[in-house]
């Protein structure tokens, strides 16, 4: 029978924050045991030693729980940072997570944020160039522009540029964390890890006072990519812990596409070794929202513009004197041909092309199939 002096979250707390206990052995114990981890806490060691996995030193943490976690003192943690701890059968568990092989069976959330829209991972280097950066930070506002959560590890470099991205816009991005949600590395990211906090949602498997290792963050990048439609890797090195999460979405059946880069810069070898091996070849959010097929057939609904600079405010001081001029020649919904353009702008064709390449790359004019141009709404 199961200990009616716990409730079964609290059941499940034990169950997730005790030594040494991996998912896979956890899941296996919660299926013999009818799913009741209340259950598990009250079984003798010969019946928890009949499932797999399951040894004496594993018999003993179970049986003698109360040693090795303080119920008391990790729900006092948890009141006064303002968190939650949530199962798999709670609403706020990221749906796709329950999908993996060995998804967590809780996690800590600080934030509010329930992950309704579909979720796409930017993770990368934390040695990364300025135009890797760039690229994930746009790549971040992009994505949350689009209704997308933006799912990366609160880690230096591409994974605070595409969280940064995200915030920028209003859109929701999600951080997982390789330690517990009471330690925030790099320390540098305390302001980051508030905003996310406050507007989306910072997560973790790891109980309080558990600090990041080389076990924990590949246990990390399982999640990363567990709760995502998709996993971008925007700079790796061929051994970067990007390339774990680049491995554990291919287990898991999610789309993988990697930003190429320089052939001499090692930050982008990674990538170009993802590229090699099968992964899509990133240029732009339209990559992703061509290939992804969602089973109610939408993408999801964009956040409100209402309050935001449209795209053509936002980039407009970033415009060379040319590209306005050209800009400027599709007032009024215009649709214009080169020759058009030339006209109307007393450029020469060249600059009137390089122009438009230039303005196409932003996303600000597009190609119809007829060959002319309009600006992008």
């Amino acid at each position: 029978m199961a200990d009616t002096s716990l409730s079964e979250k609290q059941a499940f707390m034990i169950l997730n924050d005790l030594p040494n206990i991996g998912p896979v052995t956890l899941h296996r114990l919660l299926e013999a045991f009818r799913s009741d981890p209340r259950d598990i806490l009250n079984a003798d060691r010969r019946r928890l030693e009949a499932v797999r996995g399951v040894g004496p030193e594993t018999s003993a943490a179970l049986m003698n729980w109360r040693t090795h976690f303080d119920l008391a003192r990790e729900e006092e943690r948890l009141a006064q940072a303002g968190a939650t701890f949530i199962t798999a059968r709670d609403p706020g568990y990221p749906k796709m997570l329950r999908e993996i092989h060995d998804p967590p069976i809780g996690l800590y959330r600080k934030g509010d944020y329930l992950f309704e829209q579909p979720c796409i991972a930017v993770v990368g280097s934390r040695r990364t160039t300025l135009y890797g950066q760039s690229v994930a930070k746009k790549l971040g506002a992009d994505l949350a522009r689009l209704g997308f959560c933006v799912v990366s590890g609160l880690a230096r470099g591409i994974d605070t540029a595409a969280h940064e991205g995200a915030l920028s816009v209003g859109g929701k991005t999600a951080a997982v964390l390789g330690c517990g949600l009471d330690i925030v590395y790099p320390p540098e990211n305390l302001g980051l890890y508030r905003q996310i906090a406050e507007t989306g949602a910072v997560l973790s498997e790891f109980p309080f006072g558990r600090k990041a290792d080389k076990q924990t963050f590949p246990m990390r990048n399982r999640v990363v990519s567990g709760i995502c439609e998709a996993v971008v890797i925007v700079e790796s090195d061929v051994t970067g812990g990007a390339m774990i999460t680049a491995r554990f979405a291919g287990e898991q059946g999610r789309l993988i596409y990697a930003v190429p880069g320089r052939i001499d810069q090692p930050s982008s070898a990674g990538c170009h070794q993802l590229i090699r091996d099968g992964a899509t070849l990133f240029t732009s959010v339209d990559d992703i929202l061509n290939e992804l097929n969602y089973l109610d057939g939408l993408r999801p609904q964009a956040i409100p513009t209402e309050g935001q600079p449209k795209l053509l405010e936002q980039l407009m001081p970033q415009l060379d004197a040319t590209e306005k001029r050209v800009v400027a020649a599709f007032a009024g919904g215009a649709i214009l041909g080169i020759d058009a353009l030339t006209t109307a702008t007393g450029l020469g064709s060249p600059e009137v092309s390089a122009a438009l390449m230039g303005l196409e790359l932003k996303k600000l004019v597009q190609k119809r199939a007829d060959g002319t141009f309009e600006a992008r709404h």
